[in-house]
């Protein structure tokens, strides 16, 4: 399966509601800090509302909740790979995305035969306080060639100006969170995104 190179991240179902119509087909539901119970919920609404939209669903950290609702794919950070039960998460199909922040995060990550490698931060991100600076273009070409035919998802102060730049540094995918939900015109802005990464 060819992933969409459009990969937004948002954090409550409602921007799925928003955004899926206009055609978003690769999209990360990214919850933090709400009760188990607002997640689940969350959760369950996101992959109905992407098999309505033709869409795929990835869940962040949640890999139970995501085994129970029938979801096919699952993000993990590398803090996340301490705790999620691989073996579980395996039995059950799912489709594994990692991030990855340095060489042994990317061996750790490669080992694991995972569904996509993400690369960040590509540029400064005001989304979280990260001890990795700024990767840089380099990086990007450099780990395409490391993880070859593993779809490499570039991360970190995307914009719609920057996404080509990303793609022709080998990036498979460009991934975009505060370009948009930041934007006075967030459905403007995902529109732009389509058009420069089809």
């Amino acid at each position: 399966m060819t992933l969409d190179r459009f990969y937004p991240i948002f954090d409550d179902v409602s921007w799925l509601a928003r955004m899926l119509p206009l055609g978003v087909k690769l999209v990360q539901l990214r919850i933090k800090d709400r009760p188990e119970a607002i997640i689940r919920t969350q959760i369950r609404t996101a992959a109905e509302l992407c098999r309505t939209h033709d869409a795929v669903l990835v869940v962040n950290d949640y890999w139970q909740i995501a085994i129970d609702e029938g979801c096919d794919w699952l993000h993990l950070g590398q803090e996340d790979l301490d705790e999620a039960d691989l073996p579980a998460i395996r039995k059950a199909g799912l489709k594994l995305g990692l991030s990855t922040h340095d060489d042994a995060e990317l061996d750790r990550a490669l080992s694991l035969d995972p569904a996509y490698i993400a690369l960040g931060p590509v540029y400064p991100t005001i989304l979280k306080k990260m001890k990795w600076h700024q990767q840089g273009l380099p990086k990007v070409t450099e780990w395409k060639a490391l993880v070859g035919s593993v779809p490499l998802v570039g991360i970190g102060g995307m914009s719609v100006e920057r996404a080509s730049g990303v793609l022709e540094a080998g990036a498979d995918i460009v991934s975009v969170v505060t370009d948009i939900t930041l934007n006075p015109d967030p459905e403007a802005r995902v529109r732009q995104w389509i058009e420069v990464t089809r």
